[in-house]
């Protein structure tokens, strides 16, 4: 017995010791978080180099090892040239006339467009060193959702529009609701044969747990200053008035959509296509929704002889905390998307 009470007293003390390391490295590791002034990370991709590594790549496969060889030493040989002049009209104060730039940003929104935060940053970025010359292209992939967060992400690229650079919106999949409301923000919309496109409507629905708690004897109060302060409730019991007000605080909404989609694409039949319905790509080329058919990939290969293609992109700082939270998000939103794809319509 004094056995096991010594080594219970033991095993006690190795726990504290073992806990208290634990909870010094967690304080130790917050407050370095804390410190860490930096929001987020832009970085700037390269993409007419990382095609052309690509091309040399699949060149090497076609040809036989001395053709490869002769093809790279060329290469090279002319490589060290534009080099070497680059060099020189430097020396004497020239500047090399550049090729004007294809930025591409991305987007592949959620139900509550958090992602609007980076892309703000992206934008901000770009404006500050493009010029009239430059073009934007992005890449675009969302069923919609919360009306305030897209609707500020279509603010967003706005503000492409106004500072004078052409904008280009690409739809590989899907660019439905409120992913369409950015969409009609540009210059000219590309969608894939069978993206999904269209979804010009406004949903909302509300649970009401009021039969099942008046049954368990269940008061819920429910106190409010403004006669449409609440409309409907989870818990307490909805009027006719309040359904009536939630309608029409919906039709509203979608007409304000509707106005917003034909400011951009005045030449919409935008009662025809504002029905709530989605179309594929193909389908919405006839109908106006879209400017052409196409994928992303050959915008950017066609222009790749013209332009310089940068890819910019800003990752936000998260802590370990927002990190489990928006893995739980994601795969929220992925189930929300699934349903939606088997009939169900997206938010906004």
């Amino acid at each position: 017995m004094e056995f096991l009470s010594s080594y219970g007293l033991f095993f006690a003390k190795i726990a504290t010791v073992v806990v208290a390391i634990i909870l010094i490295s967690l304080v130790i590791f917050s407050f370095g978080q804390r410190k860490q002034s930096k929001k987020g990370d832009l970085k700037l991709i390269d993409l007419s180099e990382a095609y052309r590594q690509r091309q040399r790549e699949m060149k090497q496969v076609k040809m036989s090892d001395a053709e490869y060889k002769v093809w790279l030493k060329t290469y090279k040989k002319q490589r060290k040239i534009e080099e070497k002049k680059q060099k020189s009209d430097a020396k004497v104060g020239q500047t090399t006339l550049k090729k004007p730039c294809l930025f591409v940003i991305n987007f592949k929104g959620s139900m509550n467009a958090h992602e609007v935060n980076a892309l703000r940053e992206e934008i901000t970025a770009i404006l500050a060193i493009a010029d009239n010359k430059d073009e934007v292209l992005l890449r675009l992939e969302s069923p919609g959702g919360v009306v305030h967060g897209y609707g500020l992400a279509a603010s967003q690229l706005n503000r492409l529009r106004e500072k004078g650079l052409k904008l280009i919106v690409s739809v590989d999949k899907v660019a439905t609701s409120g992913g369409y409301m950015m969409a009609c923000v540009a210059d000219r919309i590309v969608a894939a044969p069978f993206a999904i496109i269209g979804s010009i409507g406004v949903v909302a629905q509300v649970p009401n747990f009021h039969r099942l708690l008046k049954k368990k004897d269940i008061d819920v109060e429910l106190h409010t200053a403004g006669e449409y302060k609440r409309t409907l409730t989870l818990l307490g019991e909805n009027t006719e008035q309040g359904r009536k007000k939630f309608v029409q605080d919906l039709n509203e909404t979608h007409q304000l959509f509707k106005d917003f989609v034909h400011q951009k694409r005045p030449a919409l039949d935008i009662n025809a296509v504002a029905t709530g319905e989605h179309w594929y790509g193909i389908q919405a080329k006839e109908k106006g929704l879209i400017d052409e058919i196409g994928v992303s990939d050959d915008i950017i290969i066609n222009q790749i002889d013209a332009r310089e293609i940068i890819e910019v992109t800003y990752t936000p700082t998260r802590r370990f905390v927002d990190r489990l939270m928006g893995s739980m998000v994601e795969n929220a939103d992925k189930l929300l998307i699934r349903w939606w794809q088997r009939g169900q319509r997206p938010l906004l």
